[in-house]
């Protein structure tokens, strides 16, 4: 029967590494200057090139108020339903104001349009005359001012 405790894989992992470093660490005594050398160095290399530890990624903190102050509180790590409608609201608030301003360029443009079109009704001249090349070339030459 194993009565032993546990343990995670990484921590097995720690284990067997803090025993090969003693084995290899009794042995390392009676071993000549360059070699011991040679194991420094390659030592060196080893821990510089190990993995870094994977950071745990975490939820940020919610802001709690407490009386008239506030502080930052561990949050539950899940939102509540309430919560992504209310975070929606600014979005829905920016596409009312995008709608708005585009209808009223889609008016004042209308307008400019309408503008121009009882311009030219009210006019003395037929509309058909100032798509007639002549015409235009004649206010062109500045005859208009002639008469």
């Amino acid at each position: 029967m194993n009565t032993s405790p546990p343990y995670t894989a990484e921590q097995a992992t720690d284990r067997f590494a803090q025993r090969v470093a003693a084995r290899l660490s009794d042995g390392a005594s009676d071993l000549p200057y360059d070699i011991s050398e040679r194991l420094r160095a390659a030592r060196m290399q080893a821990l510089a090139r190990r993995k870094k530890p994977v950071a745990i990624v975490r939820h940020a903190p919610v802001l709690v108020h407490a009386g008239h102050s506030a502080a930052l509180g561990g949050g539950n790590g899940g939102m509540r339903w309430w919560q992504s409608l209310l975070s929606a609201v600014p979005i829905m608030a920016l596409l009312a104001g995008l709608v708005v301003v585009n209808l009223d360029l889609d008016e004042a443009g209308a307008l400019e349009v309408a503008e121009v079109d009882a311009a030219l009704l009210a006019d003395d001249l037929p509309p058909a005359a100032y798509s007639d090349p002549g015409f235009v070339q004649f206010l062109k030459s500045g005859g208009a001012q002639d008469h």
